[in-house]
């Protein structure tokens, strides 16, 4: 009897345990990823945190994961160098918070196409290189810390 008790409490535990991935989160106060979206400017080279529904990680390596604002639909990335962090494949679907630095990168069309290349082949999609349209400025995390909460 006692065994089962304990292996409930277990399952339970297992069920509702964060995930804590580098280094402890610090900021005490999260910033929306919509407010990110619409004033990036505002945030470049700050360090923020987010909270938001885990849609995809980088099949590959682990090193990035896209957050998406349920109430907003609008999404940041999360990008650690490769190994420093590896964001667990399961966590698509799952509610996480992420702090870290936002950044803004700017390509040239080159840069661009080779990024978007790549990013195909780590989710094993198609490619196709017209579908990039000139230069990009990309915005997103460098992430120092996360937890997936569910």
């Amino acid at each position: 009897m006692k065994l089962l008790i304990l292996a409930s409490v277990a399952a339970v535990l297992a069920f509702s345990a964060e995930v804590k991935l580098g280094e402890p989160m610090t900021l005490k106060q999260q910033t929306s990823i919509a407010d990110l979206n619409s004033r990036p400017a505002d945030f470049v080279d700050k360090q923020v945190q987010v909270k938001g529904r885990v849609t995809e990680v980088c099949e590959k390596a682990g090193c990035w994961m896209q957050l998406v604002d349920p109430a907003t639909k609008t999404a940041v990335r999360i990008k650690v160098k490769d190994g420093v962090i590896v964001f667990p494949k399961d966590s698509v679907g799952k509610m996480a918070a992420a702090e870290g630095k936002f950044v803004k990168i700017e390509l040239t069309h080159e840069q661009a196409i080779a990024r978007a290349k790549h990013e195909a082949e780590e989710q094993n999609r198609p490619f196709n290189p017209a579908s990039v349209k000139g230069p990009a400025t990309i915005y997103q995390i460098a992430g120092l810390g996360a937890v997936v909460l569910e």
